[in-house]
């Protein structure tokens, strides 16, 4: 058969096809002329099959050619032999009246925009007065039903919010309290069992201030249990009384770092639990001991016009790294300050020395080393040194702590997490509001429960 016939006789087949499926036939016909017996599947089928609604009927679906891919309305309607649920106590109760009709936004088919239309009715409930009826496709007067909400929410968590938006065709506020919605479903249906051991810390977001967080950091379990604003007794306050006096009462094990007002809360309200001081915060406090005797002892040199300075130039990243992760040039020049009679020097030495504190495995041999490292750095006439020491010697049994939980507590965990707040916040280019913050955080780090999605593509 010559081609351009072939192609001529596919098309007509096809608007055979079409015509037979607009009038219902179960007989359908093969590119070969041929023609088989087969059920013929509606769109109401396949409505009824992906999102059944309890109580309702799908009515009728119209098509329009409107909008670049076209539109679906789809018209629900109540069964008949069904009384409305009062959308509170959720029990069945006489009709009152009716209101006007509503429109959803429901999830697109075939890239086509798709809206549920119907006319709510309201009952006359003895307990909650004449209130609106229960519509399980919707969740108070949002415009989108909750499928849409949760098909937006699992899709803003792989992308930013904006990409969301426009490739779904709704606008940033659409999927922002999509995602709120998702969340506050989530906290209401969260199961707060089994955490042991919690890691408290704070973020700093510019301007705006300070954020409390509260993690859960088991082993296989590792999530947001709160956020809040400011880092205040107040702040971690709140937090512990949104766990519950439950879980608060069940808490094993306590990371954080050394700022005053956690560790007050933590005493008062967890005394139970053992409190182990973070050791990447006392890692950072001796970084920033040596940074200061660097830029202090650089400037100083810099205006005698001294040129033992040039052996600090350029030398603020290797002095913080530890001395086995510094190769090449750098630790050649490294090994030509360690050499020399600078401060610099001897304050690197100090921070590169208290490393060895983390491999001891006897609480009493650690206990001894820490006091021999803070009586060394007490002599060394070095003010940022001699002020890290007095801090290690005011919270020492905090830290040897540390030790009383090895094994049990990674305090690792918290600044991973910590990390995955960064990393959230720089996809979304920030947020304005502590609210769009809260909720993004929860979102991606919360692990929490979410409602059964009707449509799942990824």
């Amino acid at each position: 058969m010559p081609r351009g016939v072939a192609e001529a006789r596919k098309e007509i087949v096809a608007v055979e096809v079409a015509l037979i499926v607009e009038n219902g036939s179960d007989e359908t016909i093969n590119p070969d002329g041929g023609r088989t017996t087969a059920t013929v599947l509606n769109l109401k089928t396949v409505m009824n099959h992906a999102q059944p609604i309890p109580g309702f009927v799908y009515e009728r679906i119209e098509f329009l050619k409107a909008g670049e891919n076209g539109r679906l309305d789809v018209v629900i309607r109540a069964h008949e032999q069904i009384e409305p649920k009062c959308s509170k106590c959720l029990q069945a109760r006489p009709g009152y009246d009716r209101l006007p009709g509503r429109c959803w936004r429901q999830v697109s088919l075939w890239q086509i925009l798709c809206y549920l239309h119907y006319a709510p009715r309201r009952v006359n409930c003895p307990i909650d007065g004449i209130i609106v009826e229960h519509l399980p496709w919707s969740e108070g007067k949002r415009p989108m039903t909750i499928g849409m909400m949760g098909f937006l929410s699992m899709w803003a968590r792989r992308m930013s919010w904006r990409e969301t938006a426009s490739a779904f065709k709704v606008s940033w506020e659409s999927v922002f309290r999509s995602v709120e919605w998702t969340v506050s479903w989530g906290l209401a249906h969260r199961v707060l069992q089994g955490v042991k051991a919690i890691g408290i810390d704070e973020l700093y977001r510019g301007r705006s201030g300070f954020v409390t967080v509260i993690y859960q950091i088991d082993e296989g379990m590792r999530r947001l249990l709160w956020i809040g604003p400011k880092r205040t007794e107040a702040s971690l306050k709140a937090g512990l009384d949104r766990l519950g006096a439950e879980v608060v009462s069940g808490v094993e094990f306590v990371c954080s770092d050394m700022w005053r007002p956690y560790l007050n809360v933590v005493r008062a309200r967890m005394a139970q639990a053992l409190h182990v001081l973070d050791r990447f915060h006392i890692t950072a406090h001796l970084n920033g001991a040596v940074d200061e005797v660097r830029r202090g002892e650089m400037s100083r040199l810099n205006a005698a016009g001294e040129t033992t300075g040039a052996k600090l130039k350029k030398m603020r990243w290797n002095l913080l790294k530890k001395g086995s992760r510094v190769r090449g040039k750098a630790r050649q020049r490294l090994d030509a300050l360690i050499t020399s009679k600078l401060a610099t020097a001897r304050a690197w030495l100090l921070k590169e020395s208290f490393q060895h504190f983390w491999s001891y495995r006897s609480v009493t041999w650690a206990e001894k080393f820490l006091a021999a490292w803070c009586g060394r750095a007490m002599r060394s006439r070095l003010g940022p040194m001699k002020k890290v020491a007095r801090m290690l010697r005011r919270h020492e049994p905090l830290i040897l702590n540390w030790f009383r939980a090895k094994g049990e507590l990674s305090s690792g965990a918290v600044e991973g997490l910590n990390n995955k707040i960064r990393v959230t916040t720089r996809r979304a280019y920030g947020f304005r509001t502590f609210r769009a913050l809260e909720v993004a955080l929860y979102h991606s780090l919360g692990k929490l429960p979410e409602p059964t999605p009707t449509h799942r593509f990824c």
